[in-house]
């Protein structure tokens, strides 16, 4: 009787799809590898989330929360939609939200139209024009409390420097910003003086990029400033105007520094108290940390759907 053979083993291929054991280990350490290289940029990655994550994203989603809780006697209780009714029932609400209108569009009739003016002026010079860039850019530099304290001196009714003009041509002093028919206006100026030099630098960016062509033929058909302005420079910086317009939409809806320092937040008769600031009352003044919240989120809705149309159009110029 003959001992039975055993017949070799066939080497066995792996299945289609699944990598056998010696191409994992080389995936894998070429994984290593490339983490092992870039290890510095991931260690920079990774503190930039967890910056963003802890100061801008973990503020947000509490924000959220607290807008539909209520703290009584160190208690916090679900409230759902109180909050929201509290603040939509407050007249202050509204009121807030008419002197925010208010200050953008009188922010956008200066704030927009100023900075333009002056770079088309700034993009006529042909010598100095570093300087004078300069001196365009030297407010955004200066700190916004000591801008804002520089202004309250400038509108104080005893001796500012503005009612000492008036003087200078006979004219009634005013109460700047004692005044609710003049507390506004004066909170826009000095915002505008206080922000336009990077929107001047912007403008001043894209005029100079519009051919020197466009204007040469505008002037052989015999168009003036004016004419080449509106035919020439606007359509051709169209799209910056369009996006700076919507920054500075959002950015004025969130004014804070200049009506809280200049007027004390409320102003007269709540004439220059804003949405944000309302926050503040309601968070600071008021311990209401639910309505500001509340409040915060509708602010959070209105500033989203400026920058959602921020966003498209920012890809399409893009494309």
């Amino acid at each position: 009787m003959s001992a039975p053979t055993l017949s070799p083993r066939k080497a066995t291929r792996p299945r289609p799809g699944h990598p056998g054991p010696a191409r994992r280990d080389s995936a894998r350490e070429e994984f290593l590898r490339a983490l092992r290289r870039n290890i510095s940029a991931h260690g920079f990655l990774i503190g930039a989330v967890l910056c963003f994550s802890l100061f801008s994203w973990y503020p947000m989603v509490r924000e959220f929360i607290l807008a539909f809780q209520k703290n009584e006697d160190g208690t916090t209780t679900w409230a759902g939609w109180s909050n929201l009714t509290y603040v939509f029932n407050d007249p202050a609400f509204w009121q807030a939200w008419r002197n925010t209108l208010l200050f953008t569009v009188l922010a956008l009739l200066l704030g927009f139209v100023v900075p333009f003016a002056v770079a088309v002026v700034l993009n006529e010079f042909r010598h100095g024009q570093g300087y004078l860039r300069l001196l365009v850019y030297l407010p955004v530099m200066l700190p916004p409390v000591a801008s804002v304290l520089l202004f309250k001196y400038f509108y104080d009714p005893g001796y500012g420097l503005f009612n000492r003009i008036l003087g200078i041509f006979h004219l009634p002093e005013q109460q700047w910003l004692q005044d609710t028919s003049t507390s506004m206006l004066s909170v826009v100026i000095a915002a505008t003086w206080m922000n336009m030099g990077g929107a001047t630098l912007i403008y001043l960016a894209a005029l100079q990029g519009i051919p020197g062509e466009l204007y040469e033929a505008a002037e052989l058909d015999g168009a003036g400033l004016l004419r080449k302005i509106w035919h020439v420079t606007i359509p051709q910086t169209r799209l910056i105007l369009s996006l700076l317009l919507l920054m500075q939409i959002i950015a004025t809806m969130q004014v804070f520094t200049e009506p809280f320092l200049l007027t004390n937040g409320a102003g007269p008769e709540g004439s220059t108290t804003t949405v944000v600031y309302l926050i503040y009352q309601y968070a600071f003044n008021f311990n209401n940390y639910g309505s500001a919240a509340a409040l915060g989120l509708v602010l959070l809705v209105v500033l989203a759907g400026f920058s959602a149309v921020y966003v498209r159009l920012s890809r399409s110029s893009e494309d």
